[in-house]
């Protein structure tokens, strides 16, 4: 199992910037997949993007290719959410997750109950 400590949210103004981390803890993680999901008020809970192992195999919603970047420090156990020109819908709160690595392709991302780990959830509010 994998222990998942998310960072970074806040509130932020449209067109400006957050970086969310989310730091990992348990072994083999070279084994799994870590990205982000997020679930605004009354909607389900949404893949947003993902980053297998060292292959650098990613995903990334439509709703945010090209304002949203993942990264992995494997050092550091630790994977990045950079988003950059924040929308008022991008509003939500933003969970950290880690699946087995090939859970995570370019076309989307894969989760279960049983081989899916959670983050505790970090707030991302985007308001004038």
């Amino acid at each position: 199992q994998v222990q998942l400590v998310e960072s970074g949210g806040g509130l932020v103004h449209p067109e400006g910037s957050l970086r969310l981390s989310c730091t990992a803890s348990g072994f083999g993680l070279d084994l799994y997949a870590l990205g982000w999901f997020r679930q605004a008020p009354g909607k389900e809970r949404d893949a947003i993007s993902c980053v297998s192992n060292n292959d650098g195999t990613t995903y990334y919603q439509d709703s945010v290719k090209g304002r949203f970047t993942i990264s992995r420090d494997n050092k550091k156990r630790t994977v990045y959410l950079q988003m950059d020109s924040l929308k008022p819908e991008d509003t939500a709160v933003y969970y950290c997750a880690a699946t087995p690595y090939y859970f995570c392709s370019v076309s989307g991302w894969l989760t279960s109950r049983t081989e899916t780990s959670w983050g505790q959830g970090t707030h991302v509010t985007v308001s004038s």
